[in-house]
């Protein structure tokens, strides 16, 4: 079986997958990849089924040695890679020979990229994923992030290397966004019109505390808080993924995909399907808006980029 050393792990490399839905009542996050688009175009690329197994960095990549080779791509933020110091280009496949070596470096423009290997990552299942639930530690590797003299098993490859490549066209439709689009959340009625108003209207940071369970934002505008009409209080509730949570302090925090499963603070609105890969690309400080639109308008926003990834000229070749 073909494998990964790990020379240098980066910042906060993981095995994601599409993630294990439909255990919150167990109390398990769905986990997976932050940017989930860019982890299904990384498998088409190298021709796996588009939820198999692959690496997901954050920042700063690592340096990967491959003893048998493989086919690989990169998808999702510019991280400088290079194969054996020849530049790697981020959404086209390559064959890595025998001994070479991958490096990436820090980002250049947004948090994540994921390599993807022809035959996927190799790891045990939890949960029917192989995605790492850091928090709890289970899932991926060990259920933990790599470290340097990590050996990463390989899934059987599927077909000789064919060298495809996406669109730049293609990219910028899915490319990160500084407007999210949200619905209303459960509990938007709770807040004041004023309220409610200065939420859209604010520019908000992506603080430096910030991780897979969740985005704490800072207001642009100093001393701008959003509060609730008077001193309400709710019982904990289930909680969905994207959802915008309000804590006492005024801050909202965006619930990402290593969230908590119930939560006891008012949800304001909740960022929709269509636009959940660009929060996983969102840096500490980058700054972000929130434009409101209606369920049928994130159902359509939904389908339309459905429509885009199931389309013949996705992929060239």
């Amino acid at each position: 079986m073909s494998t990964i050393q790990v020379q240098a792990p980066g910042l906060l490399t993981t095995v994601q997958d599409l993630g294990r839905p439909g255990f919150g009542s167990l109390g398990v996050s769905p986990s997976g990849a932050a940017d989930p688009i860019s982890l299904r175009l990384g498998n088409r690329l190298v021709g796996n089924h588009e939820g198999a197994a692959g690496l997901e960095m954050m920042l700063l990549g690592g340096t990967f040695v491959f003893p048998q080779g493989a086919i690989v791509a990169l998808v999702g933020s510019d991280f400088g890679a290079t194969v054996d110091d020849v530049s790697l280009n981020v959404g086209t496949s390559v064959e890595v020979r025998p001994g070479q070596t991958v490096r990436l470096g820090p980002t250049s423009s947004s948090a994540r990229c994921y390599l993807c290997v022809q035959g996927g990552i190799s790891v045990k299942s939890f949960l029917g994923s192989a995605s790492t639930h850091i928090l709890s530690g289970i899932g991926g590797f060990e259920g933990r992030a790599l470290r340097k003299g990590d050996l990463i098993r390989i899934g059987s490859a599927t077909e000789t290397f064919r060298r495809r490549t996406i669109p730049s066209e293609v990219s910028g439709q899915l490319s990160r966004r500084k407007v999210l689009r949200v619905t209303p959340g459960p509990q938007a009625d709770w807040f004041s019109e004023s309220s409610l108003r200065s939420f859209y209207a604010s520019t908000y940071r992506v603080g430096e505390q910030s991780n897979r369970m969740g985005l704490r934002l800072e207001d642009g505008q100093e001393g701008v808080t959003v509060s609730q009409r008077g001193a309400s209080h709710m019982i904990t509730e289930g909680v969905s993924l994207g959802a915008i949570q309000v804590p006492t302090g005024g801050s909202p925090i965006i619930l990402f995909v290593e969230q908590q499963t119930t939560g006891g603070y008012p949800k304001i609105a909740n960022v929709i399907s269509a636009d959940l890969h660009r929060v996983g690309q969102l840096r500490p400080r980058d700054e972000i808006r929130f434009e409101q639109v209606t369920f049928d308008t994130a159902r359509s926003l939904l389908m339309e980029q459905e429509k885009l990834l199931s389309s013949k000229g996705l992929i060239l070749e």
